[in-house]
């Protein structure tokens, strides 16, 4: 008998907010996969939530129908629970009554969905672009790079300068939304150009803040309106990556812009809910790269479910992670350069706060995420001082709790937040409500990596970084922090004194500089 691993089959479905779609691809042994089946079904959950704020019922019924007919192909091919995953975007995400349809969604069909936000999309979405440009010889996010996807009800955009992601963004405007905005306003389609327009640009001016767009070399763009028309114009650079020249892109918009959406049904042979999409989809595309100095626009034929199976697939990956927590933290620094960090004492922070954690691994039981979001906490502890340096804790929590981080969803901003609140001596408490609010699992990871950043912070109290270096010994009850060469270490003892308590309260050891 052989013991050679049989391929698997994964399946993903994306509930969004203009269909319901199926994908299920064939794993080898390797991890290698290829897409063997799709299904899509046209399902306007974004005209109900974006004009009277929830799903109705009628659109609640056809959602359950459509999931019950994936249920029964997934049957078909024997894929079980554990290896589908379900997603949803933008429509149930803003849904009031988001709560109650997914409850209906799992006793009515079995399927538990993931609601994702606007910066886990921006996630797999780089996921996504990354794996396509993989297979391309020659292309590659060194050229200063705009990621753009256009969904129904958000697009996400991201910026890379060399390769290092500069910011990430999701910004409430979708092709549906801007539909139903001109409808109410009973406005015509050259009204619907002007408001696009006028977004982009004002979009693209706060952009400029973060990366000159008369630096962007490239655009890639990802969603059907730009698979459409790569397909119609777009050289192949591999099955997975077109390419199509600025101009070329340009200039078919504007004869699509010619047409009516009857013309668009026929010519391109789509549906009318697709066709009614495509040109606010295209004219957001067209104003960004008229604004940037990009030469060419790289299109992937993926999409956001692809980006969940590669997601799901590089599991524990050393270096698949590695490569993304870089990407993380390089959002983190821009973000503080935005608001003026100090610099050099961030880095100083965080690299003593990073040592600290590897040489107390054992007792503080976190995993390498968790690392990252403590990296991510000591890169922004001091963004408040933006605002004002009186309570500069509780204004670096508000900056952080309303910024965009490439890679780092909801939860863990609330964490990464709260850790930044109780940087300085102020402690956690059952009446602060955005602590009190985390679940009880993230409460520990906060009180752990809020003592971690503690001290290494009061190890800098004067921002000048002349302690190059410590050495750490852990002994029964005992930490010690042995500062290298000779060095008057007043300061720090004093800021250690303050500010240990913490530590010392979670983990039961007490801090001593020597």
């Amino acid at each position: 008998m052989s013991n050679q691993i049989q391929p698997r089959l994964e399946a993903v479905i994306e509930i969004g907010a203009t269909g319901i779609r199926l994908l299920v691809a064939e794993i080898s042994a390797t991890d290698e996969w290829v897409v063997i089946d799709r299904a899509e079904r046209a399902l306007a959950l974004g005209r109900d939530v974006f004009t009277t704020g929830v799903i109705s019922r009628e659109s609640l019924l056809q959602c359950l129908t459509i999931l019950n007919r994936y249920r029964e192909m997934l049957s078909g091919w024997a894929i079980l629970d554990s290896h589908v995953t379900v997603v949803g975007t933008s429509a149930i995400r803003e849904a009031r009554n988001r709560d109650s349809i997914l409850d209906r969604v799992a006793v009515k069909t079995g399927f538990r969905v993931h609601v994702i936000d606007g910066i886990e999309e921006n996630r797999l979405m780089y996921l996504v672009v990354e794996y396509a440009l993989q297979t391309a010889r020659g292309r590659s996010f060194k050229d200063n790079s705009v990621i753009m996807d256009v969904g129904g009800g958000s697009t996400e955009i991201m910026l890379l300068k060399q390769g290092k992601m500069v910011a990430a963004h999701s910004f409430r405007m979708g092709t549906v939304i801007i539909e139903q905005q001109i409808k109410a306003m009973m406005g015509s389609e050259n009204d619907m150009r002007r408001f696009l327009s006028e977004y982009i640009k004002t979009t693209v001016e706060n952009l400029n803040n973060e990366l000159q767009m008369n630096q962007i070399r490239q655009l890639i763009a990802i969603g059907n309106e730009a698979r459409l028309v790569a397909s119609s114009i777009g050289t192949p650079v591999t099955d997975l990556l077109f390419v199509i020249k600025r101009d070329d892109f340009i200039s078919f918009v504007e004869g699509i812009l010619q047409y009516s959406i009857e013309e668009i049904v026929q010519r391109f042979r789509v549906g009318y809910s697709d066709a009614e999409s495509l040109i606010p989809g295209l004219l957001g595309y067209k104003y960004l790269l008229e604004l940037t100095a990009a030469e060419i626009v790289l299109v992937p034929f993926l999409s956001i479910r692809e980006g969940v199976l590669i997601s799901r697939l590089a599991g524990p990956d050393h270096l698949v992670h590695e490569e993304f927590y870089s990407q993380v933290v390089a959002s983190a620094l821009n973000l503080g350069r935005k608001f003026h960090m100090d610099e050099e004492h961030s880095q100083y922070v965080t690299r003593i706060a990073l040592k600290l954690f590897d040489c107390l691994k054992s007792e503080l039981g976190l995993d390498r995420h968790a690392r990252l979001l403590l990296e991510t906490a000591a890169i922004l502890h001091d963004v408040g001082f933006f605002i004002q340096a009186k309570d500069h804790h509780l204004h670096g929590q508000y900056i952080v709790t309303h910024s965009d981080i490439f890679g780092v969803n909801k939860e863990d901003i609330n964490i990464i937040s709260n850790v930044v609140r109780y940087h300085r001596a102020e402690s956690p408490s059952p009446s602060h409500y955005h602590y009190a609010s985390l679940p009880r699992a993230d409460r520990t990871i906060v009180l752990k990596l809020a003592a971690v950043l503690r001290v290494a912070d009061a190890l800098d109290r004067g921002h000048s970084q002349h302690i190059e270096d410590f050495d750490i010994e852990l002994t029964k009850d005992t930490l010690y922090l042995r500062a290298k060469g000779t060095h008057h270490t007043t300061l720090e003892r004093l800021a250690l004194e303050e500010k240990a308590n913490l530590f010392e309260d979670v983990f039961g050891y007490n801090l001593v500089i020597v």
